[in-house]
């Protein structure tokens, strides 16, 4: 979830998925159970997944078989990190611990990991936009450097030695054979399960009784509808789409945001407009990690706009909120937080 070296490491990758992709699997015994169909729900109002499940229908045993491969760490280079280690399940798959995510060898990358949920009406991942389906998301933090560092048929290698992938494989996919495509689409069924649908925001959409807002909370969000659902446009809390939003360029990190991936001066610092949903849970805050709180975030909106060509029109002035308009607008935003899906046991690590 770091700044990918997309020309490199993407297409190689997807090469060596490919070949993985073309394996001749005839010799292979197949098995007579069929996995057990496990589709996600869409919550009511929300818009269609833009996910293609026809390619790859979720299951029950493809489920479990991504999650177990979430959470080892033999994915990694050493053998260290899973990809759990940068995506908590209590912290809404976000990662919290640092500014900048750690990879091996406490190696720093140049930006923070974000939450995993939602993905499923995901058009393009990573922070710049580098990975466009998701069954190829997982292939960036495995073999990039500052990560997971390792290559594909290393980690294809380990997980053929382990007789319960052997055993999970052929649950999910008829066949023991484990390849680079069947690895991802495991990847892929796990992802898509996590939806967060179930905040104070989407209970009061729904007109639980007992559930309401506060007149605070209903001016925070009278507030944001106002100033921040264009670009984190509910139900999801983001448009899918790519800002500069007035952050000044670290000079250490010196990166340039959706500009290194399509090396358009107009993409200059452009980053993916990130999902407002558990916002509470997923400090810091920004690509780069640089806020640590809520009032910080809006306090940058307000007062620290950095002016640059491509900064968002809608902000060139900042954004007028006063002190306790903003603290009214956090209000709003804490309504987001969903409880049941950060503690949910089916997402947690396997026993």
């Amino acid at each position: 979830m770091i700044k990918s070296k997309v020309g490199f490491w993407i297409l190689s990758l997807i090469a060596i998925t490919c070949t993985q992709m073309g394996m001749q699997l005839s010799h292979v015994p197949r098995l007579v159970t069929k996995p057990k169909p496990m589709p996600i729900v869409v919550p009511q109002g929300w818009p269609k997944p833009t996910y293609r499940f026809r390619d790859n229908p979720p299951t029950e045993e493809g489920f479990a078989l991504g999650k177990v491969l979430f959470y080892d760490p033999i994915l990694s280079r050493d053998s260290s990190l899973s990809c759990a280690s940068c995506h908590l399940s209590y912290t809404a798959f976000a990662h919290t611990d640092h500014a900048l995510s750690h990879g091996i060898e406490s190696r720093i990358g140049l930006r923070n990991a974000p939450t995993l949920a939602n993905l499923a009406w995901g058009q393009r991942f990573m922070w710049d936009g580098a990975v466009h389906h998701l069954d190829f998301q997982a292939l960036n933090p495995i073999a990039h450097p500052d990560e997971m560092d390792a290559a594909l048929p290393q980690v294809l290698a380990r997980l053929r030695r382990q007789p319960q992938y052997q055993t999970r494989f052929a649950q999910t996919f008829g066949d023991t054979s484990i390849t680079g495509e069947r690895m991802l689409k495991a990847f892929s069924q796990f992802l898509v399960q996590l939806v967060s649908a179930n905040a104070k925001y989407d209970q009061v959409q729904r007109q639980e009784p007992g559930v309401a807002f506060t007149a605070q909370e209903l001016n925070g969000q009278a507030l944001f509808m106002t100033h921040c659902n264009s670009c984190h446009t509910a139900p999801l809390f983001t448009n899918n789409g790519f800002a500069n939003n007035g952050l000044k360029p670290d000079p250490e990190l010196k990166d340039w945001g959706r500009m290194g991936i399509t090396r358009k001066k107009a993409d200059s610092l452009m980053f993916k407009v990130p999902t407002l949903r558990n916002i509470a849970l997923t400090p810091p805050y920004m690509h780069d990690g640089r806020f640590t709180s809520l009032s910080q975030v809006l306090k940058h909106y307000a007062k620290g706009i950095h002016q640059s060509p491509t900064l968002d029109p809608k902000l060139r002035n900042g954004l007028p909120l006063s002190p306790n308009e903003q603290i009214d607008l956090v209000a709003f935003l804490l309504t987001l937080t969903d409880h049941q899906f950060a503690f949910d046991k089916r997402f947690e690590a396997p026993q």
